[in-house]
């Protein structure tokens, strides 16, 4: 993937293919996933993980499962899953779904970098 956007690299080298994908399909589910790339720049390489499987593929029950270990202090373990029948469509609501999660979790962190955020007023004592 020489055309890769920027970021899109650590899905490429960290990317684990499970259950229901084959190791030829590694770049096509890549692209699909690559825009989530963007939103784990702030991480080293190293410290990502990921895995997508699917169930069932191309039956009624089909389920795609997207897990991101994110190796910092505490380690994080973000999950995304669909049920959507159509499988560009399920890897991109997982895609989706993991990137409104790891945004969410850097938010939790970030008022400890934040004089102004940690600062808590004294609350009003009552007699």
């Amino acid at each position: 993937m020489h055309d890769a956007p920027e970021g899109a690299t650590v899905i490429v080298q960290r990317l684990q293919l499970g259950t229901g994908f084959l190791a030829s399909e590694h770049d096509w589910v890549s692209g699909h996933l690559a825009s989530l790339g963007s939103r784990l720049r702030s991480f080293r390489a190293d410290q990502v993980d990921l895995e997508v499987s699917v169930k069932d593929r191309q039956g009624v029950e089909q389920r795609v499962t997207l897990e991101c270990w994110i190796n910092r202090s505490p380690r994080l373990h973000l999950v995304a899953t669909s049920s959507k029948r159509d499988l560009p469509a399920a890897l991109s609501e997982v895609r989706d779904e993991l990137i409104r999660q790891v945004d969410e979790a850097k938010t939790r962190t970030e008022p400890r970098n934040n004089r102004a955020l940690r600062s808590v007023p004294a609350l009003p004592e009552h007699e």
